[in-house]
Formats: C-alpha cells, structure tokens, sequence
C-alpha cells in the first residue's frame, strides 16, 4: 500500500528522518518522535500525511450517489461537516476507507496512500446517468493533519477544506502551497511532528487503519466501524445484507484488540506478524508503536473467542489485551468499549 506521490517538501526540514512504507514520501519523525508525541497531546503540532491520497466529487448527485454506494448517512451532509465511511464488497469485507467533507459545491475524500486510483476505478464504474464528476487529485492537493488542545486556533484562517476528527483537524491544501501552509501554522505556534508520532497516538486511541490493520476478509464490526463509519438505518448499499445479519443475529468472526507489549523487548512486531496462544495462531498484528506513556503498543485482530484475560504472543513478544470490540459485539450489542458520545462525528440529518 505504497504512495506514488513525489516525496513531500517537507522531507527537507532539517533533522527530518524519512518513513518507511506504507507512509513512503513523508518524515516518520523530526528528531525527537517521544517529544512530537507531547506535543500533538498537549499543545499543537501538525503531521504531514501528503502521501495520502485525495479525491474530489463534483456534480449536483453527488451527495445522494456517495449516500448510495457507502455504508454512511451523506445525503445531508451539510457544508464543512466531516463523516467517516466505508465501500464494501459484495460480501461485506471492506475495501476502502475514506474520510468526507463537503464544501458547499464539491465533496472531498482524503483515502489511504495509494488507494485512490482504484477508488476512482470504482466510483467511475458507478456513475451511470448521474451528475457526478470523480477525479483523483492527489497530484494537486495534499493532507496536513493539526492535533492538539490547540489545533483550531492554529487552523483558524487557513486556505483548506478542512475535516475535523477525533484524531484532529485534516486540512487538505493545494500540493503546491504544502510547504508555505506548513510554515504559516508553525508561525501560529504548531511544531512538525511525524506520521511516527501520530501513528502512535492513532494506536492508543484503537482506531484501526485501513490496510494495516484489516485484511481481505474484514467485516466493519470486527474493527468498531459499526460505530463511527456504518449508519444501521440508512437505505440499501453494496455489503449492507452481512452489515445487518451481524448486526442484528450474529458476531463477527474477529476482534479488534489493543496489545501493551512487553517492554523488555527492542523490536515490535510487524503487520501480518502472527499472534498466537498456547502455541496456537489466533489472529495478526496491525499496527505498533512506542508510545510516550504506554510504551510499546499494537492492534491486532484476534479471533472472538479468545479468552478476554489471555496474554498472548505477538511476533513471540508477550502481550496483555485490552478490549477494543468485545467478543459479544454484533447482534444488536452496541460497541461502547473506546470512545465518549463526543468522540463520534456524524453527519447531521
């Protein structure tokens, strides 16, 4: 899950360390990744995530079509609100990710590093009669992502389309004004941090990434997505018949957990590494980082029936669990484990 994007200008920032793939193109940090972290908790710092890639829908439909081919509630998507959605296949594994606003006349995706190619491949496919433009722009625009207590000042006044999440503030900027904007926000006061630094603090929120932390076979409720990025009562879309017979008779398969990994160990384990107890493979790790107060930390999605108190092997390295999507998840059973009501962004309706 490479980028093709040209390595972003900010690379040349002295003491920047480039980060390996899938986030190819960007700094994994500046120098102090554990300071970075600080100060994306406790004050404001900007990430470039420019190896992510942008999509831009215009047209009277595109609401409405976006509304029919997702698993979210967009048909009312008011200017400047954010909503997190899914495509699905036929059989309900997820195939794409994607993070929405709305500006009044265009709606913006921002997606995975080299996803958006196919996305389009696909949106394209769906057009049919309808007034709908698709057209990857990643060549043209570029996400910096603000976190911090003081990210919406630091982003007041800013030339962007801007998407607001848990996470932070997403503003998608024109590719070549990337530099210029990130050195207008650290004159307001925001520090450079890298996608190490964000990455580790994504991992301790447990929201899982796309491409990391799923696989071919990932059902939404395995991940905490029925939360945040399905709308259970919205009309028909691609995939909504397993959405609902999860949902409504049955658990997914697998769990999203979080692993505090023992920090004895130097190495982390890597994507795909396998996670397994009494000897036996029961799932894979996604993501992992040193976090600045946790320590060494993963996501890793296990099999249901994992006892909930086991301590499991991840790469071979010992790991306590931590509940991210509990094993009775589904069936009418709300995931509540994560997050407070403010930390979930609908659309309003």
């Amino acid at each position: 899950m490479g980028s093709a994007q040209e390595p972003s200008p900010l690379l040349a920032t002295p003491g920047a360390v480039p980060a390996e793939d899938p986030d190819t193109g960007v700094a994994a940090h500046y120098g102090d990744p554990f300071a970075e972290q600080r100060v994306l908790s406790r004050a404001v710092g900007v990430v470039d995530r420019s190896n992510r890639g942008v999509i831009r829908i215009t047209g009277a439909d595109r609401l409405s079509w976006m509304h029919s081919l997702t698993t979210q509630h967009v048909e009312n998507l008011t200017p400047g609100s954010t909503a997190e959605a899914l495509i699905l296949s036929p059989n309900g594994h997820v195939e794409h990710h994607l993070i929405l606003t709305d500006d009044g006349t265009q709606l913006w995706a921002h997606v995975e590093p080299g996803t958006a190619g196919r996305l389009l491949e696909f949106l394209e496919s769906m057009r049919f009669m309808l007034r709908v433009e698709p057209a990857d722009v990643t060549a043209e625009h570029a996400v910096l992502t603000l976190m911090g207590p003081d990210a919406d000042r630091a982003a007041e006044g800013i030339a962007a389309v801007a998407t607001t999440r848990a996470l932070g503030t997403d503003l998608i900027v024109g590719r070549q004004q990337l530099a210029e904007a990130a050195a207008e926000l650290r004159q307001r006061g925001a520090v450079l941090a890298g996608i190490w630094a964000y990455e580790a603090l994504r991992i301790a929120a447990k929201r899982p990434r796309f491409g990391v932390d799923t696989d071919h076979r990932t059902i939404p409720h395995e991940l905490g997505w029925i939360e945040t990025a399905v709308h259970l009562s919205k009309g028909c879309y691609r995939g909504q018949e397993t959405v609902a017979r999860v949902h409504n008779l049955g658990h997914p398969p697998r769990r999203l957990v979080l692993l505090h990994l023992d920090g004895s160990e130097e190495r982390l384990p890597a994507r795909g590494d396998p996670v397994t107890l009494d000897g036996a493979q029961v799932g894979f790790a996604g993501s992992a980082a040193r976090h600045f107060e946790l320590g060494p930390i993963a996501l890793a999605l296990v099999k249901r029936t994992v006892p909930v108190d086991a301590t499991l092997l991840a790469a071979g390295i010992p790991a306590a669990q931590e509940v991210v999507v509990p094993p009775d998840a589904g069936a009418n059973v709300a995931v509540t484990l994560r997050r407070g009501p403010a930390d979930l962004i609908r659309p309003r309706e």
